[in-house]
């Protein structure tokens, strides 16, 4: 039986994303995906115009994934700093969960690639800032802050990247999510805050 045209899509970009988990960092070229795969490069070319299409698939699923657990988090939780630790805890949880995303959200992998992807990412990454921004601003009116929201959420972002960098840099043996809890106590002066993990 032949597979459907969107399930060999979600085939295809499944394996890039474990190609992409592998610690040694090699080029993924469209002949070792097909070769992966067990078809021809004309075969990956009947779902995507080309590599950066794949990629842009990838984009799209963390991007799907990341906000949809944002909003959920906006949408439960009213404590501003509780919604700032959620969602730094989900952003390093999906890292860990996803080693091969990992690459593609800190731009790694995208760095021979058509610059419209690493673009896009850096979108993605002042989305999630300005979301943090926001829910700082709500903590703000909560409780005495030490930063104002435009500066901390900056400052948290960097952490996160900072973290994710790690973990692909250390071929996914550091965890993000390592001193996650006491990190964060230092970056908002509360005490560790288990409850969100």
């Amino acid at each position: 039986m032949a597979t459907k045209s969107g399930e060999r899509k979600q085939q295809i970009l499944e394996v890039l994303a474990k190609m992409l988990e592998s610690p040694k960092h090699e080029k993924i070229t469209t002949a070792a995906l097909a070769a992966r795969l067990g078809v021809s490069e004309a075969a990956l070319y009947r779902h995507f115009a080309g590599k950066a299409q794949m990629f842009e698939g990838l984009i799209e699923f963390i991007e799907q994934s990341l906000f949809g657990l944002i909003n959920k988090i906006i949408g439960e939780e009213q404590d501003g700093q509780r919604q700032v630790r959620r969602i730094l805890t989900v952003m390093l949880l999906f890292a860990e969960k996803n080693p091969g995303m990992t690459r593609v959200l800190i731009g790694d992998v995208l760095v021979n690639e058509d610059e419209r992807l690493q673009a896009r990412i850096n979108q993605l990454h002042d989305r999630i800032e300005s979301t943090l921004k926001q829910s700082l601003r709500i903590a703000a009116t909560q409780r005495p802050q030490k930063l104002d929201p435009q500066s901390q959420a900056n400052l948290l972002m960097s952490f996160v990247t900072g973290r994710w960098h790690q973990f692909a840099k250390s071929g996914f043996k550091r965890k993000p999510t390592e001193y996650l809890q006491q990190q964060l106590a230092l970056l908002d002066g509360l005490e560790p805050d288990f409850s969100t993990m």
